[in-house]
């Protein structure tokens, strides 16, 4: 019979891997919402500030300030809506998305490395859940 989800346990273990993540070693250090900011960004399209100032859960001030500061390392840029000639989206740059991917190589390294010091089962667990937590992914992106 299966265990039952300790979604306690679950939470438990995915802010510690979560947070193991976020700090793998990086030859250029970022702060979290910069990186966040051009994950969403890569992820999701061009984005308006009031949109990246709810996705982030910081002010309209900090998201101002930090889109200023990537726009001048030219890893986003500003550009007029073409739905709302009064509005801007932020694009990010090709600068930017190199920031993502190399991060995520990163990553990908890291927890290849960490992977095949698992046992063939280990493993076998970790992709059989994979298509459950996509789903729970899913989830939360349509509010259910």
């Amino acid at each position: 019979m299966p265990a039952e989800l300790s979604v306690a346990e679950l939470t438990a273990v995915f802010e510690d891997f979560t947070r193991m993540v976020i700090r793998l070693p990086s030859a250029q250090r970022w702060s979290f919402t910069t990186l966040s900011v051009l994950h969403t960004l890569a992820g999701t399209g061009p984005s308006r500030l009031t949109d990246l100032t709810a996705s982030e859960q910081v002010t309209q001030s900090a998201i101002s300030q930090l889109v200023t500061k990537l726009e001048r390392d030219g890893l986003v840029e500003r550009r007029p809506d073409p739905a709302d000639g009064r509005g801007v989206l932020v694009h990010i740059t090709d600068a930017g998305r190199a920031v993502v991917e190399g991060r995520r190589a990163e990553r990908v390294a890291r927890l290849a490395e960490l992977a095949g010091r698992l046992g063939p089962k280990e493993r076998a667990a970790i992709a059989a859940a994979l298509p459950a937590l996509a789903r729970m992914v899913d989830l939360n992106r349509q509010g259910s």
